[in-house]
């Protein structure tokens, strides 16, 4: 069975679970401070992949680590690291995020820019390209890009939105030389 399967699985039984305790804003928030700490961890990691230590030595680290989380996600984590899938927690996590935006009919978005966006561009931004991929509103993560020139580029899940000045010099260029 591949990982993403078995994220899949884990994300959705803890959605369910969140969805039926009224919980859904609160386990979202908690895995996506479980999975920074993850990611940005990588002696964390190594830790928990380890195969020479025992499953309680993790479980203790992982309570200590995340002691303030509600017990769904503490419970989710004991259980990955039972069933020795400890490498799945930020897949898990990204897999539950996907669920809980899916519900709330958002989509996550990386706007590239070549400055910060105001507030007020990232509504607009959102207002516009959110009916466009069958949403209700983007969360938008801004990233800035100098390479760009101009404008911006939005990348929405496996689709892309060019709009920069770069994009249309890169485009114009295919279409003189093709």
């Amino acid at each position: 069975m591949s990982n993403s399967t078995v994220a899949k699985r884990y994300a959705l039984a803890l959605f369910q679970l969140a969805s039926e305790k009224q919980a859904l804003p609160q386990v979202e928030e908690e895995l996506r401070t479980v999975k920074e700490v993850v990611v940005n961890n990588p002696e964390l990691t190594a830790f928990l992949k380890s195969p020479k230590l025992p499953n309680e030595k993790k479980k203790e680290v992982l309570k200590q680590a995340f002691g303030s989380v509600s017990t769904y996600v503490l419970n989710t984590l004991m259980i990955l690291v039972d069933r020795h899938r400890e490498d799945q927690i930020a897949d898990v996590a990204d897999q539950f995020i996907a669920l809980a935006n899916n519900a709330k009919g958002v989509a996550e978005a990386k706007v590239y820019s070549v400055q910060p966006l105001t507030a007020e561009q990232a509504e607009a931004l959102s207002a516009s390209f959110a009916p466009q991929v069958g949403k209700q509103s983007l969360q938008i993560e801004n990233i800035v890009d100098s390479n760009l020139l101009g404008g911006v580029k939005l990348r929405i899940g496996n689709r892309i939105f060019d709009g920069s000045l770069r994009g249309k010099l890169d485009r114009l260029e295919r279409k003189l030389l093709g």
